[in-house]
């Protein structure tokens, strides 16, 4: 199982922010246009437990897959968490923390994963999709200081 954290400071109100990441139509605004990523399923007006989210991505150049996540726990303003039901990966846990500071919020990711296919996926994982998941990150990093700028 990999493990990542990542934590970045927002300069913006904590209900600005929360209303932006708690809405799954803003995530293609924050996700790396080569990944191809387009919502599938219907919009709903607030996030809950239970609720699916359909998408479909190109982690691979090319190929277009599928991918269905279930927001399992959500308490408003304070985290969220998205595990994947079906997609790319064996296992996806991605916990989502928001908490105010001085001058914005500090919003911090957790994100568990797996890849499928075994040894075969190790080496994937290792050669790749690590570096893969980070540069997303790193994309999203980037986008929400343009989003929301000092």
């Amino acid at each position: 199982m990999r493990r990542f954290e990542f934590t970045q400071f927002v300069p913006a109100r904590l209900d600005v922010v929360w209303d932006f990441f708690s809405s799954p139509e803003n995530l293609s605004k924050i996700t790396p246009p080569e990944m191809g990523f387009i919502i599938t399923s219907p919009p709903q007006p607030e996030m809950y437990p239970g609720m699916f989210i359909m998408y479909k991505v190109s982690p691979i150049s090319g190929i277009k897959l599928n991918w269905v996540t279930e927001i399992t726990h959500v308490r408003e303003k304070l985290f969220f968490v998205d595990e994947q039901r079906r997609g790319p990966y064996r296992i996806w846990h991605h916990e989502h923390h928001f908490r105010e500071v001085e001058g914005g919020v500090e919003m911090r990711d957790i994100l568990h994963y797996r890849v499928p296919f075994g040894v075969l996926g190790m080496l994937a994982d290792h050669l790749f999709v690590k570096r893969k998941v980070r540069g997303i990150f790193s994309f999203r990093e980037k986008r929400i200081r343009e989003l929301f700028p000092m």
